[in-house]
């Protein structure tokens, strides 16, 4: 953890954000569930930042939890051993250090816990690190994709949910980007692979009888952000007064979600009755804010002002994304409760902490 200097006091994470229960509540309790609520969830990269959240929520209502992760070295893999310690207490848990692209793993592993739902969140994540790696992106994040769901037509899954993610939408240049949009202009490998997914997704969901959903994430935030990720990378550079580097003027706009509010989209996407065999629901926040005002923001918060290093747009960047969440809203009852400024604030009590 970074050295917080004169900043360092005692920080204790907020009931309302960053450690609150998630039981269902409010707008997902009124919601058309499945008939049987599913009982046995395979969740994979559940180890890390959004799958260990997902995994949270699951065992604090009492599902059986079988999470598959590989713990691989896009960041410290102690950061996600770090993540799963609690959960390793839990009876209804068990982790399985596997690799998607291990097809007859996976399809052991199904065949041997037998889940209602898998909820599929693995990938090689980053958009930059996909213009270098093209090769090692189409091998996790579609063939992985596609051992899963083989499993899952072979074995009776009942609902398949697939973490996509917003890059799909590319340098559209129509916002808010909603489900119905084109996706011939994706701009990295990385969002062409998510694209893929969501393809095979849909693909198997009809031929094979069973219900799944693409849900597009909108740059999520919080309590155990990968150290990769440019809020935590600045919280902990402008605290420790060492310059960042940002990408352009400062114009660019992220659709910023934080974490808890796509854990609530995600576990509403695992029970409510689907009126098609594939739907696809972007999760945002809906109120897009520029890198300029999130730099701002973090200044306000750690107390000092950043030094800052510009540098040119980054190849595979987009100039912004924007989350129409009225489809989620009608789909999944999904509505984020969750500011920026109020996420900020939890991300920074965890990481103080």
């Amino acid at each position: 953890m970074p050295m917080w200097g004169p900043l360092r006091r005692t920080w204790r994470l907020k009931t309302s954000t960053a450690n609150r229960r998630l039981p269902s509540r409010g707008c997902l309790s009124t919601m058309r569930t499945m008939d049987s609520s599913p009982a046995r969830f395979l969740v994979t990269g559940g180890a890390g930042f959004i799958g260990s959240h997902l995994v949270d929520r699951l065992l604090a209502d009492g599902r059986q939890v079988l999470v598959l992760d590989n713990f691989n070295d896009y960041y410290d893999p102690a950061l996600k051993r770090r993540n799963v310690a609690e959960h390793l207490k839990a009876s209804g848990y068990r982790l399985v250090e596997a690799d998607i692209r291990d097809q007859a793993r996976v399809a052991g592993e199904v065949a041997n816990f037998k889940p209602d739902i898998i909820v599929h969140l693995a990938a090689r994540a980053g958009v930059r690190p996909s213009l270098s790696q093209p090769h090692l992106y189409q091998t996790v994040n579609v063939q992985g994709t596609l051992n899963l769901l083989e499993a899952a037509r072979h074995h009776g899954v009942r609902r398949f949910v697939f973490g996509s993610s917003s890059s799909v939408y590319g340098c559209n240049q129509v916002t808010p980007f909603a489900e119905h949009h084109r996706l011939d202009n994706p701009a990295s490998p990385y969002a062409a692979t998510k694209i893929a997914g969501e393809a095979l997704t849909g693909a198997y969901a009809h031929l094979y009888d069973f219900q799944a959903i693409s849900l597009r994430f909108f740059t999520v935030f919080g309590p155990r952000q990968r150290p990769d990720l440019a809020i935590r990378t600045f919280c902990e550079r402008i605290a420790a007064g060492q310059a960042i580097t940002l990408f352009g003027d400062g114009s660019s706009r992220r659709d910023y979600t934080f974490v808890h509010d796509i854990v609530d989209g995600i576990w509403a996407a695992s029970h409510r009755e689907l009126s098609r065999d594939h739907e696809i629901c972007n999760l945002g926040n809906g109120t897009p804010l520029t890198l300029a005002d999130m730099v701002a923001h973090i200044e306000q918060a750690v107390g000092r002002r950043a030094i800052i290093e510009r540098l040119p747009d980054q190849p595979g960047d987009v100039p912004v994304t924007f989350a129409d969440i009225t489809h989620a809203r009608k789909t999944l009852g999904y509505t984020p409760k969750t500011s920026f400024a109020e996420g900020l604030q939890a991300f920074l009590d965890w990481a103080r902490s």
